[in-house]
């Protein structure tokens, strides 16, 4: 399946589920849970608070080498912007992708997204877990603070 096809089936409209593709075109879905709606929320005010220019969306499909993934929140520059606009999916990382993580996600999943936004552009991959404790990520590895964002918290909920 194709992320157009995906975007247009109305058996998947209004679904309450995060929708992305694997390597093989076969539709992956994952659950939301209002706590992870609200770390999407709280996230993206955020970056818009510490983030001059350029835009924060939620929900942002990118092309990887393993088909369309959606990062939770990305933050995109002016420059990211102007060259890609809002195509969808995006055919490299906005700067910051964010994964809100969820019980269902393993180690290995989100190691995955990871490697996959950063090989497509990403300067800085996030995760949130469900207390709101941030982690930091660079093709060099953890880092202690965002170096994108320096001001942004190590925990989103305090």
């Amino acid at each position: 399946m194709e992320w157009n096809q995906v975007l247009e089936h109305p058996s998947l409209q209004n679904i309450p589920f995060k929708i992305e593709l694997n390597e093989w075109g076969k539709i992956v879905m994952t659950p939301a849970s209002n706590l992870h709606g609200n770390l999407q929320v709280k996230i993206a005010m955020k970056l818009m608070q510490l983030m001059n220019e350029g835009e924060v969306s939620a929900e942002v499909s990118i092309q990887t080498s393993k088909n369309v993934k959606v990062a939770d929140v990305a933050w995109a520059s002016a420059d990211f912007i102007s060259q890609h606009g809002f195509e969808t999916p995006y055919s490299m990382a906005p700067e910051i992708c964010v994964e809100v993580i969820s019980p269902g996600n393993t180690q290995g999943e989100m190691a995955e997204k990871r490697e996959l936004y950063l090989a497509k552009g990403a300067k800085e991959v996030w995760f949130c877990n469900e207390s709101g404790d941030m982690e930091f990520f660079t093709y060099g590895g953890r880092l202690s603070v965002s170096k994108v964002c320096p001001d942004f918290p190590l925990n989103i909920r305090k």
